[in-house]
């Protein structure tokens, strides 16, 4: 299979997706049920991608600078910091780590 092939049956995929997407009645977004799980998911699904992405190495789990960025950022968060400021905390934290050979 090469690489076009590849793309090719991702965007008929895709394509796919988003038309289950639009055939979905009406009456069905509106129960209480499925808009709590439609606000809820985008979040879960970052929380899922952040935790990979920080704790795992290919197929081992890790603990290293990132998680210390992590950390920094969540203390940020609790303390009601602004956006940029939790990033710059996650960043300043995560390089002086390394720097540190951590």
């Amino acid at each position: 299979m090469n690489v076009w092939m590849a793309i090719g049956v991702t965007v008929l995929g895709c394509y796919a997706v988003k038309l289950a997407g639009l055939l979905v009645p009406a009456g069905a977004m509106e129960r209480p049920f499925v808009r709590r799980l439609a606000a809820l998911l985008p979040v879960a699904l970052l929380a899922a991608l952040t935790a990979q992405q920080t704790f795992a190495d290919g197929h081992a789990l890790v603990l290293d600078a990132r998680a210390a960025g992590l950390g920094a950022a969540a203390v940020a968060l609790v303390l009601r910091a602004p956006f940029l400021l939790v990033v710059a905390a996650a960043v300043l934290v995560t390089a002086a780590v390394r720097a540190l050979g951590g």
